[in-house]
């Protein structure tokens, strides 16, 4: 309650933490809601929203009584509970999809959003994509601290920092120097590291990761070419990344359900470790793991146990009951195709599409010596689409790769190619009237989404396993597939495309 000297005496009420109030506060309000609304306690869980109800009589206890009290019932749609930052923008849009599978409204921010931005949200979770996973760890820190203090004013109560399920990253960071950060900031003493995605193919066992049953460091994950993973044990390369001590929680604590699992995460702590790296061998795994991090306030991962923390949450009052289901939005235009991921996976993607395609391939050695004339070039492609898809694709494999990044640079070929991407989407959705644009690889994905100038997205439904279609708003009316490298079957560019046809 704020203090006598004001005018009106105020208490804020969050209906998503009833359930651990006290009997005697339950009791005062339930006294209100029967006199005001005739009605019982569950009954008023069925009234719309108040966002202030005005007292001619003070409340029991309250002083003084010339002074009416205000009482705002605050309910879920009021305020954001989870606030979520992304290393890249697929990782982001992979995270929103479990979020929404879990039956949570969520917005999806391509940058760290104003607090104007976030006023009036009618969400449950805000996901906001950074561009963190290959710059220093220093600007990673920065930025991922800005993006939580933001998500803090709007009333977050929970934080999840999301990085790839193949854990990228290098010695150096970026993923143990940006959660250490966020815990000092939150004051928080422990945070689980889950990166396992099961629906996806990754695991963990005896804290190593492992890629569709194969090890991290021998899945083709060690020909990365920004980062590179050459060690599948996450406990010892995460603590090469920070000074906290890293442990991690087996399998048969969490076998043996959520509160052994809780219990194994306390008696780690008790012995001095910060980070958790939890064994998930299936989804059973994940949400058990779930259960019994509940009522912690920092979350780290992949996107595989968030499709099971909105049920823990709802389990303890924590967010709404109500389940909400995305929608696919009706979108005109042709469909365009952009594959900058070296991954195995796309590479078999593009190799499927070809011939299901106008394919073109860019070729990056004409490219880094005249950026202007390739741009030119394949422009002039476009007047040849039909009704087939337009596939414009940088993908290589690593012998093809090296000796452009030995002549030129590693990261100055990586930023031409990211560069040239973003700007064909732009010229082709301005100029052309593309508005269906699907991206593969992370890097491309945050390069294409900058020079489209997208702000915000609406997350539709789910094309695989991590991937949505999602909407934009406002003049520029698109639907965006975003893809990390490594997710989609061999035909993901065909379902995508096809799905939004028979819509």
């Amino acid at each position: 309650m704020s203090g006598p000297s004001d005018c009106h005496r105020k208490l804020t009420v969050d209906f998503r933490g009833l359930p651990r109030l006290k009997f005697w506060v339950e009791g005062w309000i339930e006294r209100i809601i029967r006199a005001r609304f005739c009605c019982d306690w569950p009954e008023f869980w069925r009234i719309p929203a108040i966002s202030e109800l005005q007292l001619d009589e003070p409340i029991v206890g309250s002083t003084p009584r010339d002074k009416p009290c205000v009482i705002n019932f605050m309910s879920d749609h009021q305020r954001v509970f989870l606030g979520c930052i992304a290393d890249d923008v697929t990782g982001a849009t992979d995270l929103a999809i479990n979020l929404v599978k879990g039956g949570m409204r969520v917005v999806q921010f391509l940058s760290t959003p104003s607090a104007a931005q976030l006023e009036g949200l009618n969400c449950d979770a805000v996901v906001v994509a950074l561009k963190t996973r290959s710059v220093t760890a220093d600007q990673a820190i920065r930025d991922s601290l800005a993006a939580v203090e933001v998500l803090k004013s709007c009333g977050c109560q929970r934080f999840y920092f999301k990085y790839c399920s193949t854990f990228d990253s290098t010695p150096e960071g970026n993923i143990g120097p940006v959660a250490a950060a966020i815990m000092q900031r939150l004051d928080a003493e422990k945070t689980i590291v889950c990166p396992a995605f099961p629906a996806a193919g990754r695991t963990v066992y005896l804290g190593h990761l492992f890629v569709n049953g194969k090890l991290l460091n021998e899945s083709g994950m060690q020909n990365h070419p920004l980062n590179p993973m050459t060690d599948s044990d996450i406990v010892r390369f995460l603590g090469r990344q920070t000074a906290l001590s890293v442990g991690r929680v087996e399998t048969p604590h969490i076998a043996a359900g959520s509160d052994s699992t809780a219990n194994a995460i306390d008696r780690a702590v008790s012995e001095g470790d910060q980070l958790l790296v939890t064994d998930t061998c299936c989804d059973t795994d994940l949400a058990t793991i779930a259960e019994a991090v509940v009522d912690h306030v920092f979350i780290t991962g992949g996107s595989g146990i968030a499709r099971y923390l909105p049920d823990a949450w709802r389990r303890e009052g924590l967010i709404a009951k109500t389940i909400h289901s995305p929608e696919l939005r009706p979108i005109k235009g042709k469909t365009l195709i952009i594959a900058g991921s070296c991954s195995e996976v796309t590479q078999r993607q593009v190799a499927y599409m070809k011939d299901r395609s106008v394919c073109v391939r860019v070729d990056v050695e004409a490219l880094m010596q005249d950026f202007d004339a390739l741009v030119d070039k394949f422009e002039s492609v476009v007047p040849n689409v039909d009704d087939r898809p337009l596939m414009i694709y940088s993908t290589a494999e690593a012998h093809e790769i090296e000796p452009l990044h030995k002549k030129y640079g590693r990261t100055e070929v990586c930023r031409t190619v990211e560069k040239f991407h973003g700007h064909v989407a732009r010229r082709l959705v301005r100029a052309f009237g593309f508005g269906k644009i699907i991206v593969a690889g992370g890097e491309t994905a945050g390069a294409v989404m900058r020079d489209l100038e997208v702000s915000r997205l609406q997350i539709g439904p789910e094309i695989c396993t991590g991937v949505p279609w999602t909407f934009t708003s406002g003049k520029l009316d698109i639907a965006i597939a975003l893809k990390s490298g490594n997710f989609g079957g061999e035909d993901f560019f065909e379902s995508a495309s096809t799905m939004l046809v028979l819509q």
